[in-house]
């Protein structure tokens, strides 16, 4: 008889403050970083500008849209920009800027391939096939390398 007691007793405890404690921080935690990370996003200057003022998601309405050309893509301005760069450096330097621009800002990833391929043909244009896949390395799921190969062909 003694058994059934000490067994009652400890089920008794599973529902004690650590555990009620625990149960409220696994269901509003996640809640809370969803929220932070959404804030934290709509806080992001995606432009690229280095201008101070940043829109919040609240100010997207009201905001003014200029008459005139449209802005371009991040991930177009990015290629352009490194493209422009590799003219004056190698393509080992170029690949290090597309992962540092990726890593910035994690949003680029989906076009990190399709850069890193248009890369790859330009740096054949450049440096010739064999120079160019000497400079191939595991950016982007070596997409460079797929570029320099098909730039080749």
């Amino acid at each position: 008889m003694k058994h059934s007691t000490t067994s009652q007793t400890r089920l008794g405890h599973r529902g004690g403050p650590a555990r009620r404690i625990g149960r409220t921080l696994a269901l509003v935690l996640p809640v809370f970083l969803v929220l932070s990370g959404t804030l934290a996003v709509t806080r992001v200057n995606w432009t690229g500008s280095s201008a101070g003022s940043v829109l919040t998601a609240s100010d997207v309405s009201s905001a003014e849209i200029p008459a005139g050309p449209v802005a371009r893509a991040p991930q177009d301005v990015l290629r352009d920009q490194l493209m422009s760069e590799l003219q004056d450096k190698n393509p080992g330097v170029v690949l290090t800027h597309l992962q540092q621009a990726v890593n910035g800002h994690p949003a680029l990833a989906k076009h990190c391939s399709s850069i890193a391929r248009a890369l790859g043909r330009a740096a054949v244009r450049i440096y010739g096939a064999s120079r160019a896949q000497s400079y191939a390395r595991p950016v982007c799921d070596t997409a460079f390398a797929s570029g320099v190969l098909a730039a080749h062909s």
